[in-house]
């Protein structure tokens, strides 16, 4: 399946679904396909396994987040709050 630069991994909804919603979809997956910094080793090797599952590829450390990225901005205000 040829994808373009313009709609990147959208390109498998050909024209269906309106852009805004491919737009959409684009940011999303972006997100939750990279590579984020692990809390425990600090090395850059957490993906995604599973809905709101995430796994540190080098340390095997493996621990509950947002469906989309690790750490979601309510848990990371809720951190601060308790740094405090």
């Amino acid at each position: 399946m040829a994808r373009t630069k313009k709609v990147k991994m959208a390109g498998r909804f050909g024209p269906r679904y309106g852009l805004r919603v491919r737009r959409m979809i684009i940011k999303i997956e972006e997100l939750q396909r990279q590579k984020y910094v692990c809390k425990r080793c600090g090395k850059k090797a957490v993906k995604r396994v599973g809905s709101g599952i995430w796994e540190c590829k080098a340390c095997g450390y493996k621990f509950a987040g947002g469906c989309y990225v690790p750490s979601t901005t309510i848990a990371q205000s809720f951190e601060k709050s308790l740094e405090r």
